[in-house]
């Protein structure tokens, strides 16, 4: 049977807008099992990042809240951990590669340096163990002549070095879960691929349960699972890689799909016109009353405008929340 490591309940997550609270992740569900990884995917402002941060517990007063039935990681609920507490499992049991490593990595610290305080603050080591350990890491994910890049700072090393010394720290203490947000924003073609080659093979390697985030619909359908679909801080379709892609059930997964370029070069030949979703994002502060994405969808009818659907089983294992889901 496969084990369950990060479960996620009713997850809610709020920003202080000046005298007001405005929800970004909506009563988010869902799980992750050992060995497997889950896509998350939907537009920019979905609420994709908001809740990984606040599966970190990196969302606190006064900025915003994070509340929800739990949120269970190998069985321990860490919204009810303390600060300290927290400190603890965050970068040792639950991980995170940030979407850009040139912000996230501080520019006065030598890689060396960054690597090794992950692994003094949750690993009683001394200098030279932890030193030997961040040359091995270095090496597994990739980054030539270590001995010399852990001397170097973060400006002297390519966007692609960058992203890998990102991984090296998410990894250097054996974490369960790795968060991976937008992975291989602004990297070249070729060094998004060997990122990804790189996540799934420690994956193999080391069993963690990996939740990607990205806008590449190519790379979760290469690497995931399962799939999670976000909007307006909703998961508003959910099932496996094949299901989504074969047979997605949201008229909003389908234009998602629809918007990707054919391999077959029609487009060149001006036959072919990639779809493109009218309208906009509605504001998180002023949602519709009925379906969040009635403005945007080609099947709206009255009940959508008044009701609001739930995220229901449409078929075994295949989730999703519209009230006229396609294909059923």
């Amino acid at each position: 049977m496969e084990e369950k490591i990060l479960e996620v309940k009713n997850l809610v997550t709020q920003f202080t807008m000046g005298k007001r609270m405005v929800t970004a992740v909506n009563d988010v569900s869902f799980d992750l099992f050992r060995g497997h990884s889950l896509g998350i995917i939907g537009e920019s402002g979905s609420g994709k990042s908001a809740m990984a941060l606040s599966l970190m517990r990196l969302i606190m007063p006064p900025v915003g809240t994070t509340t929800g039935q739990g949120v269970l990681l190998e069985g321990n609920n860490i919204l009810q951990l303390s600060p300290k507490e927290m400190e603890g499992i965050r970068g040792n049991r639950i991980s995170m590669i940030f979407q850009e490593p040139m912000t996230s990595l501080n520019p006065v610290y030598t890689i060396g340096e960054q690597i090794m305080e992950t692994i003094r603050l949750h690993q009683k080591v001394s200098s030279k163990d932890a030193k030997m350990r961040c040359l091995e890491l270095l090496t597994l994910v990739g980054i030539p002549a270590p001995h010399q890049r852990i001397s170097e700072y973060p400006h002297q090393l390519s966007g692609g070095m960058r992203q890998r010394v990102m991984i090296a720290i998410a990894l250097a203490c054996g974490p369960s879960v790795l968060i991976a947000d937008e992975p291989t924003t602004a990297l070249d073609v070729t060094t998004q691929a060997q990122i990804i080659d790189l996540i799934q093979k420690l994956q193999k390697e080391t069993q963690m349960g990996i939740m990607l985030i990205t806008h590449d619909l190519g790379v979760v359908a290469e690497v995931c699972d399962q799939v999670a679909v976000m909007y307006c801080g909703r998961i508003i379709e959910q099932g496996s890689v094949k299901e989504i892609f074969d047979t997605p059930l949201h008229p909003y997964t389908r234009a998602l799909l629809d918007a990707i370029p054919p391999l077959t070069g029609g487009n060149r030949h001006r036959s072919h016109r990639l779809r493109t979703i009218d309208g906009i994002v509605p504001a998180l502060s002023d949602l519709p009353i009925g379906c969040n994405f009635q403005d945007r969808c080609t099947r709206v009818k009255e009940c959508c405008k008044s009701s609001k659907p739930l995220l229901e089983e449409v078929v075994p294992g295949h989730f999703v929340e519209c009230f006229y889901p396609l294909h059923v």
